[in-house]
């Protein structure tokens, strides 16, 4: 996972299953998806699978299993990642226009399973990133273009799942108002089908640009909370992370929510390069004083190969004598390795845990007490509350059963939605 203090690495796990299924089967195992696509050779090794596609997948997997069907070459199938004479072959991708991608046929799928089980169905506008965050893997696996999907097929999709009874969603873009255009346009399409009474949702967006223009249409079209990519609250920190905004733009954005009364959370990245205590006091007071809704903190950020911060960790040296690197320190980022600025020595911790204890719109991920801390991996009250019928994002549905406990309310018996 992304948490330094946890360190979870799911990929023997997933061993676990591919090596089942070679167990009873010698039909070919094919890897796909966005975190397989962010390091495909590295997870092709450690899983012993030949072959795998990288980025889409809509057109490349139909037309590899046709060609294999039929006995035909296939090594040329675009995205395509196979193992030859002990080496991989990386075909490049042909990102597909999402113009010309049919509408999912959700009908495949037990979405209903999902929704009842996670809590949120999940939808896309667009895909890729434009944005030149020094930690992000997205544009590796999704490109580096943004490529929208028309409102109309967006909306579409909702009223299948909506149809099947899921009807809270998680917007999965990168950062939902990037471009701005875009999700406007979003909004006005689910509030002119009437939708915005019907479907809850939850959306990833950049601090900017947001307007009370966007904070309104999104609060009619039926949005019940925003995580914002804040990353830090001090000026010279968020330029290191490679962000484009500062403090000052954090604080008109909170202003704009708190009018429009729209549950949101700050997302918090520290320990990056060039951070120490005095930044890191310095985030921690900006969110006390502009006071989000929850604030997520991440204590130290995980390099992901291909990244600027990837690229600074080599700069530096990728070696246990590099005070910068926690984790599994090799040079091909597969298992998780982490930047902490040695400046902070070993105080992360301590100090981050004193300037936010006893304030609950914190979350802060640690690899103990599961049962009120931000690491999802394993939060048994979470899990619980979704069980009986909380829905929605798993920062909001803490929030709110933290404020039922509060309030002295009924315990976790939703449903809430």
């Amino acid at each position: 996972d992304c948490y330094c203090l946890s360190q979870d690495f799911i990929i023997p796990r997933i061993k676990e299953i591919t090596d089942y299924i070679k167990g009873k089967t010698q039909r070919p195992i094919i890897l796909g998806g966005v975190g397989f696509s962010v390091m495909p050779e590295s997870t092709m090794a450690y899983l012993g699978v030949e072959l795998g596609i990288w980025g889409d997948g809509e057109w490349a997997l139909p037309e590899l299993l046709t060609r294999m069907k039929r006995g035909e070459n296939f090594f040329k199938v675009p995205g395509l990642i196979y193992r030859s004479k002990e080496k991989y072959h990386r075909n490049p991708p042909e990102l597909p226009n999402l113009l010309d991608l049919p509408l999912p046929q959700r009908q495949t799928v037990d979405n209903p399973r999902y929704f009842r089980e996670g809590g949120m169905g999940s939808v896309e506008t667009k895909r890729g990133c434009e944005q030149g965050c020094i930690y992000c893997a997205d544009p590796l696996a999704k490109g580096r273009r943004y490529r929208l999907r028309p409102p109309r097929i967006v909306v579409d999709e909702m009223e299948m799942l909506l149809a099947k009874g899921v009807d809270n969603l998680h917007l999965c873009d990168s950062e939902f108002n990037l471009p701005y255009d875009h999700a406007i346009e979003i909004c006005k399409e689910i509030i002119g089908r009437g939708l915005g009474q019907k479907l809850s949702w939850y959306a990833y967006l950049s601090p900017v640009p947001f307007s009370e223009e966007l904070a309104r249409l999104m609060s009619k079209a039926g949005c019940k909370g925003i995580d914002f990519g804040a990353d830090h609250g001090d000026d010279r920190m968020l330029k290191n992370l490679g962000r484009r905004f500062g403090a000052a733009e954090l604080v008109d954005t909170a202003k704009i929510c708190h009018k429009y009364e729209i549950p949101f959370m700050y997302d918090l990245l520290l320990g990056g390069p060039g951070e120490n205590r005095e930044s890191i006091t310095k985030a921690i007071s900006l969110m006390k004083e502009i006071g989000p809704s929850r604030v997520g903190i991440s204590a130290g950020i995980r390099i992901y190969p291909g990244t600027r911060l990837a690229e600074i960790a080599l700069e530096e040296g990728v070696h246990e004598d590099n005070a910068n690197l926690r984790g599994v320190v090799k040079p091909d980022f597969f298992a998780p390795i982490f930047y902490v600025s040695k400046d902070l020595g070993d105080d992360l911790i301590p100090l981050i845990t004193s300037l936010v204890q006893g304030d609950e719109r914190f979350f802060f991920g640690g690899s103990e007490d599961t049962e009120v801390n931000y690491n999802y991996n394993d939060n048994s009250i979470l899990m619980e509350a979704i069980r009986r019928g909380y829905r929605g994002a798993f920062w909001d549905i803490l929030r709110r059963l933290a404020e039922q406990q509060c309030r002295k309310g009924p315990s976790v018996n939703g449903p809430q939605r």
